[in-house]
């Protein structure tokens, strides 16, 4: 009866070339192992792409949104600035009426001496503070005294309060009052006790100084 020889009674030469046949086959494993993982990395280096490829362009329109937002904000803040300047200048012109095809020239210049604010003109007859003869002119209303913030200063009057008086010109006259001084304000010789109203001609006293209405 015949029997297979065992693998240590084979022949030197064919246990070398069943070796090298395994070998083979574990090299073939391997080198199929190993382009599978190249494949499998592939893969996930183009999905990485993909995905980053992905982010920029979120970022690229996040940044086009960021750009027109500030743009926006940019313009309302300029129309806001327009709104204030030209509020400003409205405000700055009284009210007066401006020259149109309505009005003529005269009538718009007559408007505006209406809505101007009315001012009162005084001639120095007398006092130390002031040059005898010049004009003191009060628009809208002043203080008259020796302190620093009087509108007429008369610091050399030593007779005359800090804030003396306070003199007001309006649409509807020019008015007098007190504003509790030491030494008085008289109009034509008369003491000031109530605000009142000045005519053309009367002279006021405050201290030493006296001032002459004009008309």
């Amino acid at each position: 009866m015949d029997r297979r020889s065992r693998v240590d009674e084979r022949d030197p030469r064919q246990r070398a070339s069943g070796r090298a046949g395994a070998a083979g086959r574990r090299r073939s494993d391997h080198a199929r192992l190993d382009r599978d993982r190249v494949r499998t990395q592939e893969r996930r280096s183009a999905a990485a792409i993909r995905l980053g490829l992905a982010a920029v362009s979120v970022l690229a329109l996040s940044s086009d949104d960021t750009l027109l937002i500030l743009k926006l904000a940019f313009l309302v803040l300029l129309y806001g600035f327009i709104v204030l300047i030209v509020r400003s200048a409205t405000k700055d012109l009284g009210g007066a009426p401006q020259e149109s095809i309505v009005l003529g020239a005269s009538e718009a210049a007559a408007l505006r001496a209406q809505y101007a604010p009315a001012t009162a003109r005084f001639v120095v007859l007398d006092g130390p503070g002031l040059e005898r003869g010049s004009t003191v002119e009060v628009t809208a209303s002043a203080i008259v005294g020796r302190g620093p913030e009087s509108g007429v200063s008369i610091d050399g009057d030593e007779f005359a309060s800090a804030q003396h008086a306070r003199i007001e010109a309006s649409p509807d006259g020019v008015w007098i009052e007190d504003l509790g001084s030491t030494n008085g304000t008289f109009v034509n010789g008369a003491r000031v006790s109530a605000k009142r109203v000045l005519q053309p001609g009367d002279v006021v006293r405050v201290g030493e100084t006296e001032l002459q209405l004009q008309k």
